[in-house]
């Protein structure tokens, strides 16, 4: 059911049927004109109804060229100094109609507002934040997002996933109550980039509304600044207030919307980028 993540000369794409849709996650050196033809043909072979490239910002133009448009960008994503770009091909006319523009556009109104106010982290007593750093507990954190996730674009559902990319590239941390995990989200490092998308932030329903999120993020930021990490990013939910409210507060800024992109929930849904130089001072 998931996507699949492969390999197509130097770059890295995910595409399948549950987010109808081709993923472009790393373009490889030397391979932009070459892929503009393949995904193309992919998503014609597969009758996909979208394409979402993130590439360097100096190569958008061939994909501009090519029926492709900007829907976000993040300055400094590649070594603190290099932009990246988010750009859509829609090959179904549904598919790039937002369904609720009103809703994200208040969503995001609210959260810039909020943005002024602290973000003082709140003491979670008797809760405790950490790193999962043992294999073992997959199992609890599956579990966990098998609860809130009908459907996600990773499967972040798997005990086998997790288990594989906690030995790579991704690191996980947790809220427990005692011996349970309550609270989840993970930090995806790209270490040639120095980026790390901060994501799969889940939060059993008991235990909402405690500011938890921001405590798991504000822990994330400070493993990552020691990782050197120079840039953090989210893709988060564009109808869910609290996450871009937690993301806005914590001095992330809005860098646009990726319209109807990803399967989360039980249903295609629209995503907001926030980013943040975790090195310094973030500008717009």
């Amino acid at each position: 059911m998931y996507d699949k993540i492969v390999q197509i000369k130097n770059s890295i794409i995910q595409h399948g049927p549950l987010n109808d849709r081709i993923y472009l996650m790393k373009l490889g050196d030397g391979d932009a004109g070459y892929l503009v033809k393949e995904l193309d043909s992919l998503s014609k072979e597969k009758g996909y109804s979208k394409i979402t490239i993130k590439v360097p910002a100096e190569q958008k133009s061939v994909f501009e060229g090519c029926g492709y448009r900007l829907e976000a960008s993040i300055p400094g994503f590649f070594n603190g100094k290099g932009d990246a770009a988010f750009l859509s091909k829609y090959l179904k006319k549904e598919r790039q109609k937002e369904t609720n523009p009103v809703k994200i556009k208040e969503i995001l109104a609210i959260a810039e507002q909020k943005a002024t106010q602290s973000n003082a982290v709140d003491d979670i007593s008797p809760l405790v934040a950490g790193v999962v750093d043992l294999p073992d507990e997959v199992e609890q954190m599956s579990m966990v997002y098998k609860e809130v996730f009908e459907t996600y674009p990773f499967p972040i559902h798997d005990p086998d996933y997790l288990r594989k990319t906690m030995a790579s590239h991704v690191q996980y941390f947790y809220i427990r109550d005692g011996i349970r995990f309550v609270a989840l989200s993970s930090a995806e490092m790209d270490p040639g980039c120095q980026s790390v998308e901060m994501t799969d932030f889940a939060t059993l329903p008991p235990y909402r509304g405690k500011g938890l999120a921001a405590i798991l993020l504000d822990k994330m930021e400070t493993v990552m600044k020691r990782r050197e990490m120079l840039t953090g990013y989210t893709i988060a939910r564009a109808f869910s207030a609290g996450m871009n409210i937690t993301f806005a507060k914590m001095g992330y800024i809005y860098a646009g919307t990726l319209t109807n992109n990803t399967n989360i929930c039980g249903n295609i849904e629209s995503m907001n980028i926030w980013y943040k130089k975790l090195n310094g001072k973030t500008t717009a």
